[in-house]
């Protein structure tokens, strides 16, 4: 751990991914960065920023309200066993994965109030993006997005997922870029901070807009995981559910800020939280603590293990998609090496996952979790059983 004038960093991390934070902490009144952060747009992911009543676009990003959620059954992993693979396939045969996906699920909440929230008049294509919105309302998309069955240490099993607002949070982001450097609503721009106030016209309309995709989010995650939990033939117990894209305004030392967090969980004191690992590795459940790194941390904790390989990197560099997908140059990761260690080694039946989203691409979450110091204590580790994510040559342009 580290200490900058403005905050702190968990963890070791390379020159460009400190260059990054150094450039947000210029404009930022603090900031942090959690010890699974990599480069990102603009803002590394796993960063914190405060700001006073101004709110960053890029720092929210393009998948706002991205999040984990996870809900404890009644089920235990003994009496599923035998049942596994039957509950894998049904798993990835109900839940709609993969680009611009509509929901092939008949009973997805269509009907939310969400929907007749006045912020959708902020949009000027209000009705095509609505109509989007409900067929992707309950759809994980591609990348790193996934549905996965776990076990605890007592062999309770538990179901969590992992994406965010899908097609209507990247439009919102795109529109308001657009808008600030001003060109059209739709118009492609390059990623460059923008900073909106949010006594602005302009900033008031993005800040509802957000609002609104965090409980797009929340509902399309919370429908998923019920509709597994009802898939496994369970009963929920416990929902634990967070952002980890989102920024909300937050009282710090007496002072009012806008607090971005771009990949990292918020983590106030005795506030629980879902980190995943990778699709081969344990996942943890976890509870914020009162503590100086906390209060460094801008009670904020890591979203996930972290990368170590870009996905080119990983899994390689293809031309083409569907049928005409084919490798220009591998990566550093086989498909040998992926089925040894998630299929082999740990016994996780998997659906779908590209070698881009292998473990070997990823930090250990233990020893994240470790560099965070202390600021949050885990009360479950979660054995991955089933991991369901889209197949290798899913396209999905709202994945990060």
């Amino acid at each position: 751990m580290t200490h900058d004038k403005k905050g702190r960093i968990f963890g070791q991390h390379d020159e460009n991914t400190l260059a990054q934070l150094a450039d947000v902490a210029s404009r930022a009144e603090r900031v942090a960065l959690m010890a699974d952060g990599h480069l990102g747009y603009v803002m590394p992911i796993g960063g914190v920023a405060a700001y006073r009543e101004k709110v960053s676009v890029v720092g929210v990003g393009f998948d706002i309200a991205c999040g984990n959620a996870a809900i404890r059954t009644d089920l235990t992993a003994e009496k599923l066993g035998p049942y596994f693979t039957e509950l894998a396939d049904e798993i990835a045969a109900t839940i709609s994965f993969g680009v611009g996906r509509s929901n092939a699920a008949d009973d997805a909440p269509v009907d939310d109030p969400l929907f007749d929230d006045p912020a959708w008049g902020a949009v000027p294509d209000r009705g095509a993006l609505q109509q989007k919105a409900r067929q992707q309302l309950g759809t994980v998309g591609s990348g790193n997005h996934y549905v996965d069955v776990f076990a605890d240490e007592e062999g309770a099993v538990w179901v969590g997922v992992h994406f965010g607002s899908r097609g209507f949070g990247h439009t919102v982001a795109s529109g308001f870029l657009a808008l600030a450097e001003g060109k059209p609503w739709g118009a492609r721009v390059e990623e460059t901070e923008v900073l909106l106030d949010l006594g602005t016209p302009m900033g008031d309309a993005y800040w509802s807009l957000m609002q609104l995709a965090g409980r797009y989010a929340y509902a399309g995650r919370e429908w998923v995981a019920r509709k597994v939990v009802s898939i496994l033939g369970g009963t929920e117990q416990e929902l634990i559910h967070n952002h980890h894209n989102f920024a909300w305004r937050e009282e710090h030392d007496g002072e009012s800020y806008i607090v971005v967090r771009k990949g990292a969980t918020p983590a106030f004191p005795g506030q629980l939280g879902f980190v995943g690992g990778s699709m081969g590795d344990d996942s943890v459940i976890l509870r914020g603590k009162d503590s100086a790194d906390s209060h460094a941390a801008l009670y904020s904790t890591v979203h996930g293990a972290g990368r170590v390989m870009s996905r080119t990197e990983a899994g390689g560099k293809y031309k083409g998609w569907g049928a005409k997908r084919h490798m220009v140059k591998p990566g550093k990761v086989s498909p040998e090496m992926l089925h040894d260690w998630v299929i082999r080694d740990k016994g996780v039946i998997l659906r779908g996952g590209g070698l881009d989203e292998s473990p070997h691409a990823y930090r250990r979450l233990p020893d994240v979790l470790a560099a965070q110091g202390d600021t949050i204590e885990v009360m479950h580790t979660l054995r991955p059983l089933i991991v369901c994510m889209a197949g290798a040559n899913e396209f999905d342009p709202y994945k990060d």
